[in-house]
């Protein structure tokens, strides 16, 4: 079944999903993403989530994110 950005189900049928997205537009059906607070996260982590990336490159030196990259694309080209 097809999920939008934040992992939520819509329909798969063409008609079905125009339906849907009528009611949305008439108010009938509410289309609301849940915080991650909603779904029972700890917001501290989530914070903590959110910087993770820049976080860990602020801490690498130059050379240590070169080789990474290097390792990655490797990767991605080996396939």
């Amino acid at each position: 079944m097809p999920r939008g950005p934040k992992g939520e189900h819509r329909p798969a049928d063409v008609n079905a999903r125009a339906v849907m997205i009528g009611k949305i537009v008439t108010g009938e059906l509410e289309d609301t993403v849940p915080s991650p607070e909603d779904q029972g996260k700890n917001p501290a982590a989530v914070a903590l989530g959110r910087m993770g990336g820049a976080a860990r490159a602020a801490g690498l030196s130059k050379k240590r994110r070169k080789e990474i990259a290097k390792n990655a694309a490797a990767k991605r080209w080996a396939k």
